[in-house]
């Protein structure tokens, strides 16, 4: 049996995931309702200068960002990427938002692995749906234990 693997790096910045177990556990559960398997799947916090570096070389967008998503797949089903997250995006977000810092980074996780199975958010019913989903899965992990 292959064993799952997500993993949570920072790159240039000092930051940890707290409870790294239970948002992979909770990260595992999301693609599992989605129809998916995680196979290989890296988280890499980071700060704008660094995000805005990837998204002008890899994307052609010379725009700040919260997010970029990888996607490494090479089997239906099996998620295999990296998924590239600005803090400090998350951070600004959380207070235009009005929202706490730990909402808005559950969203944003749950934001690219979604992307991973497949969803977009480039037109506006395509983006209603992925804030329907990312509430679905925040509120599943909000009732967890700590």
């Amino acid at each position: 049996m292959a064993t799952t693997k997500i993993h949570f790096f920072a790159e240039e910045i000092e930051f940890t995931l707290p409870q790294k177990q239970k948002h992979r556990e909770w990260l595992l559960n999301l693609a599992k309702e989605e129809g998916f398997q995680v196979r290989e799947l890296n988280y890499i916090f980071c700060d704008d200068e660094y995000l805005h570096k990837i998204n002008v070389e890899y994307l052609d967008h010379d725009t700040l960002t919260d997010i970029i998503t990888f996607d490494n797949s090479e089997v239906k089903g099996k998620i295999e990427g990296d998924i590239f997250i600005s803090v400090d995006r998350v951070k600004e977000n959380a207070g235009l938002f009005q929202g706490t810092f730990e909402n808005e980074m559950r969203r944003i996780l749950a934001h690219g692995l979604l992307h991973l199975c497949g969803y977009k958010d480039k037109s506006e019913q395509e983006e209603q749906l992925m804030r329907q989903k990312e509430s679905h899965y925040i509120e599943k992990i909000s009732t967890w234990n700590t």
